[in-house]
């Protein structure tokens, strides 16, 4: 009806409208076999950078938390993704779990154990999908789950989801640190609050790591090169950059736990610099220096009043990061 298609606008075709002409044209007849092979080609490369659009939209919108608008994105995603790979592919299965968690986020749970379903029995019937995918799958089922207030089950999922990421990415991955995360939210809900507390404390050293190493690397680019900037436009992205996906993950996470610390009726200031520390290299990673700096300054203010100050000297080399910006100083 006229409200759909409002919202389906919205969300989504008055960005892609133009470039969905050229797809949904019929091909022209063409005499030999190769212009045929080439234009079935083109169309192909077509289909997919309109999908690889499509599916950051719908991402997008869900993390800004505006799931309804979200929908026709990612309903969309999974139209072109069954025109490029096929209705029963294992690649359709990110563009169901985004457009269950949609769903869910708008309150449409009923639709949203459809795409959940529909995900789970292409994995099912794909022996050769990967434990990255299956734990995706795992985890979508456990937030669904905790979506219908059924605590337990949910806890089974994501149990699933924290060995299947362990198997693939390692013990300390940050894709594991997520299943932990949620874990530790379902605890706290249940009041095992010593439970909830050691895994926010693994979640907070996990990507407390992670971002320590992508800062030091920042470091080694500027002692090598010394008049460049790692935030170059034109430097070649390497492997050890976190990605928007991560970016976003771990803002989120980070966000809540320094919640959960500043928060608790018992402090813990060393869990809490720590927190603090890791929101500090991300906003440096993510070249918002002026939260990256309010977060470091507060880190060391608490640090300075523990007993032992391992982390005094890393925290006062992000800070002179910091302040060397052009922005900062």
């Amino acid at each position: 009806d006229v409200d759909h298609q409002k919202a389906d606008w919205v969300s989504i075709h008055k960005e892609i409208c133009q470039l969905l002409i050229p797809i949904q044209t019929p091909l022209p007849f063409l005499l030999t076999e190769n212009e045929r092979k080439q234009r079935r080609e083109q169309l192909v490369e077509r289909q997919k950078h309109v999908l690889g659009l499509v599916q950051r939209r719908a991402q997008g919108l869900v993390w800004e938390g505006r799931h309804p608008e979200a929908i026709p994105a990612a309903l969309q995603a999974v139209r072109l993704g069954a025109e490029v790979h096929g209705s029963d592919s294992v690649q359709l299965v990110p563009s169901y779990l985004l457009l269950a968690e949609a769903s869910t986020g708008a309150g449409c749970l009923q639709e949203a154990s459809k795409y959940l379903s529909q995900a789970e029995w292409i994995v099912l019937s794909t022996p050769s999908c990967s434990d990255a995918v299956r734990s995706q799958v795992q985890r979508a089922l456990g937030l669904f789950c905790v979506a219908e207030g059924n605590l337990d089950q949910a806890l089974h999922h994501l149990a699933n989801d924290v060995y299947l990421a362990s198997s693939t990415f390692g013990l300390r991955s940050l894709e594991v640190s997520g299943g932990y995360f949620h874990m530790a939210n379902i605890f706290s809900r249940q009041n095992k609050l010593d439970i909830a507390n050691s895994l926010y404390t693994e979640v907070t050293a996990i990507c407390h790591s992670w971002l320590l190493s992508l800062v030091q690397a920042q470091e080694q680019i500027l002692q090598a090169e010394p008049e460049t900037s790692p935030f170059a436009e034109d430097r070649e992205v390497s492997g050890d950059q976190m990605s928007e996906a991560q970016q976003e993950e771990a803002a989120r996470v980070l966000g809540v736990v320094l919640g959960v610390r500043e928060q608790a009726p018992k402090q813990q200031p060393g869990e809490t610099s720590r927190v603090l520390h890791a929101l500090a290299m991300l906003w440096y990673l993510s070249r918002d220096f002026s939260k990256a700096r309010e977060m470091g300054l507060k880190a060391l203010d608490l640090v300075k009043q523990l007993p032992h100050q391992e982390s005094l000297e890393h925290i006062g080399r992000l800070l002179k990061l910091i302040n060397s910006q052009p922005s900062c100083t």
